[in-house]
């Protein structure tokens, strides 16, 4: 089996330390960089391949979880941090694991162990044969409340933004999930979804009229945004 190859981001030295120690602790864990801030890693990533990240969240600048979701590509990834108030969001961000501060080396064990399985799905996973067309995906995962929603498109009104939280409105109530709008437009279907205000995305199909700077979808009364009444009106009306 190939080593691991990972990347550990850290903005503490002690913690950089710690991870350097239990990784040459292990077997087939292979280090490429110890960075101090995420604009280092990113340099690394550019050149490097890397199997592995070990990121902290709480970093002057530009947090772990905004630096990972500016990555196109993402390695398997294991939040490191002394803050348990962020497990929910990084679940949402499929994270691998959740090492809260301060960890044995038995639990980093655990989050090596988990990591190569899923490194190993990866690699395992069939690439579609040739002509073979796979289903059209119809739903969103979300995770809220301590559980995992399977929302369909179709059951979709419109998605607001509350600062670091989205509200779904849906067909069958409100789910509020830690994401952020910038991230919903890159994997929801443009045909389906338009972005209308900074604040707002909403069903093409759930429109009903538009009234100067408000839509009507379904009961609810939508604000557009200058920037975006433009693409609006050319995309739906």
């Amino acid at each position: 089996m190939n080593p691991i190859r990972c990347l550990v981001v850290d903005d503490e030295e002690l913690a950089r330390t710690l991870l350097e120690n239990y990784i040459a602790r292990v077997p087939g864990l292979e280090p490429i960089a110890f960075c101090a801030n995420p604009l280092e890693a990113m340099n690394i990533l550019r050149k490097e391949t890397v199997d592995l990240l070990f990121l902290d969240i709480q970093m002057p600048e530009l947090t772990g979880i905004e630096f990972l979701r500016t990555l196109q590509q993402k390695p398997v990834v294991v939040f490191t941090t002394a803050y348990a108030d962020y497990a929910l969001e990084g679940y949402s961000l499929d994270v691998t694991d959740y090492l809260l501060k301060p960890f044995s080396f038995e639990r980093f064990l655990q989050a090596v162990n988990k990591a190569g399985a899923a490194l190993q799905a990866k690699t395992a996973a069939p690439a579609p044969q040739s002509g073979s067309q796979l289903p059209e995906k119809d739903y969103l995962l979300i995770k809220a409340d301590h559980k995992v929603h399977r929302i369909k498109y179709g059951d979709i009104i419109y998605i607001q933004s509350m600062r670091e939280y989205v509200a779904f409105h849906t067909d069958n109530g409100r789910i509020l999930s830690l994401n952020s709008l910038k991230q919903l437009e890159e994997e929801l279907p443009p045909e389906r979804f338009i972005r209308v205000h900074k604040s707002y995305m909403v069903a093409i199909g759930r429109i009903n009229t538009m009234e100067g700077n408000l839509l009507h979808v379904g009961k609810e009364k939508i604000p557009v945004g200058a920037n975006y009444r433009d693409a609006l009106v050319k995309r739906v009306f």
